[in-house]
């Protein structure tokens, strides 16, 4: 057991905005291999961000250059999550500002997910690039108890998104917003909702609203991980690249845009890449570091 006089330094980041206030912050841990699960949860939770990631020693065969290759694990205030997108970018800049810009790999649970970290006019910039994705069916009974705890009518989504399970390192419900107005107007039952989530292993609830072809507006409560909303959400924009692609509702290789944190006052901006021949998704967005 760790003690708290023991703790290694907590750094505070913030991913998808160049501004500290934007975006979704995370705590970063880059030494965490002292600490036990409990010691890390203990800390996620003293934070109160959606997520926080520590470092830990890479596993035996993990490819990258030494120094740059690690095994990262992500903790909500209240239980371990297998993947994070916004703090496995946070954690990028964070590491990219000790050890250079260039290429990084993490070993999550979800699997290998290697990092791209650039530096463009004084912005580092990370990408990441996702395990392999999956999309699933939901069953009736379930979209219907999704959206009562939501409070949407079936009526309010849009018919060209059907709704979906998506994967890309975890698991997300996809539901479409007809309207600007329904995406905006966000208050839900948190423990019926959370209850259904549990109940199906999902991660979030992405709620996505598309403003013209390659620009999406975003939402994902995150009951499951103790907040209301998760500010910025790359996990889920991975899944959601898949889920737009495996549905022929973009092309097969696009680049998309995916506005997220306006409604919280916090705005971020997640870019989303997806590539002919690779079925797997990138995602990117600036960090910074928080006071």
């Amino acid at each position: 057991m760790t003690t708290s006089e023991s703790r290694p330094e907590v750094l505070r980041y913030t991913a998808f905005s160049s501004d500290p206030d934007g975006g979704n912050r995370a705590g970063v841990v880059l030494d965490a291999n002292a600490l036990d699960d409990s010691a890390m949860l203990a800390i996620a939770a003293d934070l109160g961000y959606s997520e926080s990631a520590f470092l830990i020693a890479p596993p035996e065969g993990l490819g990258g250059q030494e120094g740059r290759a690690f095994g990262i694990r992500y903790f909500s205030p209240k239980a371990e999550v297998s993947f994070c997108g916004h703090a496995t970018v946070a954690t990028a800049v964070a590491l990219a500002e000790r050890v250079g810009p260039g290429e990084l790999v993490f070993a999550t649970r979800a699997g290998v997910v290697p990092v791209e970290v650039v530096e463009e006019g004084g912005t580092l910039r990370a990408t990441l690039t996702s395990v392999e994705p999956h999309t699933e069916e939901i069953a009736d009974a379930d979209l219907a108890e999704a959206l009562a705890a939501l409070d949407w009518a079936e009526a309010e989504l849009d018919p060209a998104f059907p709704p979906r399970i998506a994967f890309a390192g975890a698991r997300h419900l996809v539901l479409a917003a007809a309207t600007r107005a329904r995406l905006a107007d966000l208050a839900y039952d948190f423990a019926r909702l959370e209850a259904l989530m549990h109940q199906l292993d999902l991660t979030t609830v992405q709620l996505v609203w598309r403003e013209s072809d390659t620009v999406f507006h975003v939402r994902d409560p995150f009951p499951v991980g103790g907040v209301v909303e998760d500010p910025a959400t790359g996990a889920a924009a991975a899944a959601f690249g898949a889920y737009v692609r495996e549905l022929g509702l973009v092309p097969e290789a696009v680049v998309l845009t995916l506005h997220q944190g306006e409604d919280l006052g916090r705005p971020g901006e997640l870019t989303v890449t997806l590539r002919t021949g690779d079925p797997r998704v990138r995602v990117g967005g600036a960090g910074a570091r928080i006071g």
